[in-house]
């Protein structure tokens, strides 16, 4: 640059003609321009020449590169599945690529390269394989795999089965027997249930030992596990029955009636046949069956009608409000107390119930034994000879039923008027023409109900 200088100085001296100092200074110029790169090539850094070095750690990273991808490979040739796949790594970066027979072959090969120390990232381009040989020969492959291993684990399988098929059938034996089972139930009912159980007990005590000579024991959790969710499940499909089912056992162990007891149970009177694992059969007074669940049973009202033999009966009597009160009173108590079925303790009362526009109600009352009299028929004994001996005595009995007559009464008639009030007196039919007797066809028809199956009603069982 500066022999450039030095000649553009030179090129401004004035002794040269204008047109000769014009050429000059232009091909110095040129000179000027075609020297500046050659300068700038002789002032740059020299190049290197003959053979490129190298450097130690461009060299240090290709050896872990190859012991990364050799080391991923020889992984690859152990597993199994895992042959059509080839490996490649730069610079930390692995690249998969080729084809597996299942997708989750995909996921456990990134866990495994992962786990390579030097890999910096996976880049995993491995599908899974449509060929129909490829995918099924790893299944085929298991199969025979574990079939070898179950050939070789028979001797140990059939032993097992020995020990829990012993502990089994010793629950059953023991669960035959009666006399102990019998001693400890109340019932035949709650027998059967603790024959039941032990069944069970001894089957998953055998299950238990089973496994544990297998080997097995943690699968004992998952079917405990499966078998009480499954359990839940139908405990929520037949709450009823199993309501019912409760019920039955705590009716069979503390029983509020008796087989034949005439009971009232929601409304329902009849008497009883048998208690079933379900439910209460009744036959009613008309000879008709009643079935009632348990669960309904046990949390019911249960009037029990022959739990007392002592039953008092009652009805109500209308007499003429005009007449003697206290006369028809006695009348209507002597009359009830004289008859052959009514007992003398507790005695037979009478009183005054209502006064209205009907008449005076007189309120008659008395004890029978019911299961040597028919109630029903001693009740209705009582009022035909109650009414017969308060009008013998001329007292009037109302008719609730009004009727208008339009035509005058027939002359000379008059209205009867009531016998002097006097020391009563029972009628002389009271004691003849009764038929109380107790209704014993009914008897027999639950008899014959009873004797057809058995029932959960023992008479030995503790009453409530």
């Amino acid at each position: 640059m500066r022999a450039v200088r030095t000649m553009i100085a030179a090129l401004r001296l004035d002794d040269w003609t204008p047109p000769v100092l014009t050429s000059l200074r232009l091909l110095a110029l040129c000179l000027a321009l075609c020297a500046t790169p050659a300068q700038s090539q002789t002032e740059s850094a020299p190049q290197p020449n003959g053979e490129i070095q190298v450097e130690a750690s461009s060299t240090e990273s290709l050896r872990q590169d190859r012991a990364i991808e050799q080391r991923i490979r020889d992984i690859l040739r152990e597993l199994d599945g895992y042959q059509n796949v080839t490996v490649s790594v730069r610079a930390g970066v692995v690249s998969l690529s080729g084809r597996v027979a299942e997708p989750e072959q995909i996921r456990r090969l990134d866990e495994l390269v992962t786990r390579v120390e030097g890999v910096v990232t996976i880049e995993n381009d491995v599908a899974e394989t449509t060929d129909l040989g490829e995918r099924l020969d790893p299944a085929i492959a298991r199969f025979e795999q574990r079939v070898v291993q179950l050939i070789a684990a028979l001797p140990i399988i059939f032993v097992a089965l020995a020990a829990g098929t012993a502990v089994f059938v010793t629950g059953l034996f023991l669960a035959r027997l009666r006399r102990p089972w019998e001693r400890l139930a109340p019932n035949e009912f709650i027998a059967n249930i603790y024959r039941q159980l032990l069944r069970v007990i001894f089957f998953v005590f055998g299950v238990v030992v089973a496994l544990d000579i297998l080997g097995a024991t943690a699968l004992l959790g998952t079917i405990l596990g499966a078998a009480g969710i499954v359990g839940l499940a139908i405990g929520f499909a037949v709450r009823d029955t199993v309501e019912n089912f409760i019920a039955s056992i705590m009716l069979s162990i503390r029983q509020p009636f008796r087989p034949n007891d005439l009971v009232e149970i929601e409304g329902d009177i009849g008497k009883v046949i048998r208690l079933t694992s379900r439910a209460t059969i009744l036959l009613s007074l008309d000879g008709n069956h009643i079935r009632i669940p348990n669960s309904t049973v046990f949390k019911s009202r249960i009037v029990n009608y022959s739990r007392n033999d002592e039953r008092r009966f009652q009805f109500d009597m209308g007499v003429d409000p005009e007449a003697d009160l206290g006369f028809a009173r006695e009348l209507a108590q002597q009359t009830v107390q004289a008859l052959p079925f009514v007992l003398e303790t507790p005695k037979a009362l009478v009183w005054l119930e209502n006064l209205n526009e009907t008449g005076a109600i007189l309120r008659v009352t008395g004890w029978i034994l019911q299961n040597s009299t028919d109630f029903a028929v001693a009740r209705g004994e009582a009022i035909r000879l109650v009414k017969q001996a308060i009008e013998a005595e001329g007292i009037e009995i109302p008719d609730t039923t009004y009727r208008v007559r339009l035509d005058p009464p027939p002359a000379g008639s008059t209205m009867p008027t009531p016998k002097a009030a006097g020391k009563p007196q029972p009628s002389e039919a009271v004691s003849t023409d009764v038929d109380a007797n107790s209704e014993e066809e009914l008897d027999r028809f639950v008899q014959v109900e009873r004797d057809q199956t058995e029932d959960l009603l023992t008479k030995n069982a503790p009453e409530e």
